[in-house]
């Protein structure tokens, strides 16, 4: 039987442009992992509307997906649909088997 390759993945604020209403910072640290073993995480520390834009590309880098246009499989980078406030995160996959 083929052994799962589980990930985690973390978030860190990399730039803000404007003030961001839900109170993140640059350099912010966030836990962004939405599956554990059999049960989905709850309490994500990250603004919900940004969380809704990005939970696709979360589940697509949990589960083993890439992106063609990331120059890194394990790194993505994208900006919150709040244009006058743009936060933006560098979400990074982390094997968790190395824990």
């Amino acid at each position: 039987m083929k052994e799962e390759v589980v990930y985690k993945l973390m978030g860190k604020i990399i730039d803000i442009k404007g003030d961001c209403a839900a109170g993140h910072k640059v350099g912010d640290e966030i836990g962004l992992t939405i599956f554990d073993g059999d049960k989905p995480i709850v309490g994500i520390k990250l603004c919900p509307f940004f969380l809704h834009d990005l939970f696709p590309y979360l589940s697509v880098m949990q589960f083993g997906g890439e992106f063609p246009w990331e120059s890194d499989p394990n790194v993505f980078v994208r900006s919150c649909p709040d244009i006058e406030n743009s936060v933006t995160i560098r979400i990074e996959r982390i094997s968790a088997l190395n824990e």
